[in-house]
């Protein structure tokens, strides 16, 4: 079975109390159920986002026909994302009116080990499922 990923940076405003705050509203079942929800309907199956400093970095694994451009349009008219976009825009180096896909950027990976093939950030990079399966059983 295949999936695909894709890996986005984002900058908080560098200010150790809206980076708590921000890290607060992301906690374990903090983020609003309309955005969780939205991002499943779109064919988001795993995201992960991680902090160093101010900046952000993003694990988005999605169905294997994900189309980027087209899943984060649908995604910016779901219920509630434009409200939540400019609640969390307050602790980024973003402008409030602008949607996801706007103010989280598209990462080129570099390097991965046992490298097969190379890919461009927009087109997500293609992973087996049972390839990761085989590497944590052995």
């Amino acid at each position: 079975m295949q999936f695909k990923r894709y890996c986005k940076t984002l900058s908080l405003a560098n200010d150790p109390s809206l980076i708590k705050d921000y890290k607060k509203v992301h906690a374990k079942g903090q983020a609003w159920k309309e955005i969780t929800e939205g991002m499943k309907e779109v064919g988001i199956l795993d995201m992960e986002i991680y902090l160093h400093r101010n900046q952000l970095f993003m694990i988005m694994d999605t169905v294997a026909d994900f189309d980027h451009e087209a899943r984060m349009k649908e995604l910016a008219t779901k219920p509630r994302q434009s409200e939540w976009e400019t609640f969390v825009s307050r602790f980024q180096v973003a402008d409030a009116d602008a949607d996801a896909d706007s103010k989280w950027e598209l990462m080129e990976r570099i390097y991965e080990i046992e490298q097969e093939e190379d890919y461009d950030a927009l087109s997500g990079q293609v992973k087996e499922i049972s390839k990761l399966q085989q590497t944590q059983e052995a």
